[in-house]
């Protein structure tokens, strides 16, 4: 069985009128998950009926479409092993009353639940790796965590039909790691032509008022993710102004710094937007910053999700200087690195982004790099593993 052209466009037809149900379970809040949000389209598109199972938060309810339907759980106190525990009671307990043709576990704290329910109906098993989990920043210089993550992972990956994950560097860390096909590729991407999907939201510099340039951190603030850096090169750009659009467990660290150092009046931290929302929204600034920090191989390896919503913006990078980031701003020519530890190299960076000769030239090659990274095209890979795993199980 194999599909033609991904339809995130209503068609399901064209896809060859795919049928059967699937279970997705994710940790996480699937209103604010832009790629959790992308494969239920495509996979209802496609001619799937899809139950999403998640931790309900605050974000505000999306259209669900045609074949879909949500179901909320509340999220269980704690973190770590403890947390994993409840979650998959959670989880478990939630599935025990539905029928489904693939189990699919969106995230690690999901898969033990989808696995003991594909043994127990016989059928398929799909697993997003969104993260290399055993190697996150929450086990750095703890092995025993590290150990205990690895074992999770490998016990439930092996049933695996389908593995997904987001760059290359996971997928042949996950096949090297568990001795397993290698997982498909599905790249963070936007979809390319976002009008079905997106409207005229209002820009950054309408959102802040300012007419300097913008200088925009997208999505979550966390710990280790070049914040704090990136507030402190602040007090030698003068030139523009700095906006975190997001929220996190540092925000509050982070406006903190900002009143301390006098910046109050040129960072602004401003409420995250809906996913559909995001390539308008963003759409005038003038750099975008992704600074994971090299304390871990999660974050050597990542590809975050707000690299290609600025490339599909037509926004330069500034990004870390590591694996899969460095590689595709290099590929594409279409920005910079900084080391996001050291804020004269961060400052020094946006100063040299700031020259219009290079933003034209950056803003000139953006358009390729945007037809090589859509979702259209990681749909298909995605579609493909979802069949992939459903012909297993025939």
């Amino acid at each position: 069985m194999t599909l033609n052209a991904p339809a995130i466009t209503d068609s399901a037809a064209m896809n060859g009128g795919l049928d059967g149900h699937i279970a997705f379970a994710m940790t996480g809040d699937f209103h604010r998950n832009a790629r959790a949000i992308k494969q239920v389209r495509s996979l209802t598109s496609a001619g799937f009926s899809v139950t999403v199972f998640h931790l309900a938060g605050s974000a505000p309810a999306i259209a669900l479409p045609e074949g879909a339907s949500i179901v909320h759980l509340k999220r269980p106190e704690g973190k770590g092993p403890l947390f994993f525990r409840q979650v998959s009671r959670l989880f478990l307990a939630s599935l025990a009353n539905i029928k489904a043709d693939i189990w699919h576990a969106s995230d690690l704290y999901a898969l033990s639940a989808c696995r003991r329910r594909a043994d127990e109906s016989g059928s398929a098993l799909t697993y997003d790796a969104r993260e290399y989990y055993p190697h996150v920043a929450g086990t750095v210089g703890r092995p025993w965590s590290r150990w205990w993550w690895a074992r999770t992972e490998r016990r439930d990956i092996t049933r695996t039909d389908s593995v997904f994950t987001v760059s290359d560097s996971i997928a042949d860390a996950l096949a090297s790691d568990y001795g397993i096909r290698r997982p498909h590729v599905v790249h963070n991407a936007p979809v390319s032509d976002s009008s079905s999907v997106s409207g005229d939201f209002p820009g950054l510099a309408s959102r802040t008022g300012v007419d300097t340039p913008v200088i925009l951190h997208l999505g979550q603030m966390k710990a280790h993710r070049g914040g704090e850096g990136l507030v402190r090169a602040m007090l030698d750009v003068d030139a523009a102004q700095l906006v975190f659009l997001g929220y996190g467990s540092e925000q509050a660290n982070l406006e903190e710094l900002t009143r301390d150092l006098g910046l109050s009046e040129r960072i602004h931290f401003l409420e995250p937007v809906a996913p559909d929302e995001i390539r308008t929204t963003i759409r005038d600034a003038r750099i975008g910053v992704t600074m994971l920090e090299d304390t871990c191989l999660n974050h050597r390896y990542a590809l975050p999700n707000k690299l290609f919503d600025y490339v599909h913006a037509g926004v330069p990078v500034l990004g870390a200087a590591l694996d899969e980031v460095d590689t595709i701003i290099s590929r594409f020519d279409i920005g910079m690195t900084a080391d996001p530890s050291d804020p004269r190299s961060i400052a020094n960076a946006l100063l040299d982004m700031l020259n219009d000769d290079r933003q034209n030239r950056w803003r000139s090659n953006l358009p390729r790099a945007a037809e090589t990274f859509t979702w259209e095209s990681a749909s298909q890979r995605f579609l493909d593993g979802m069949v992939q795993a459903l012909s297993a199980r025939l």
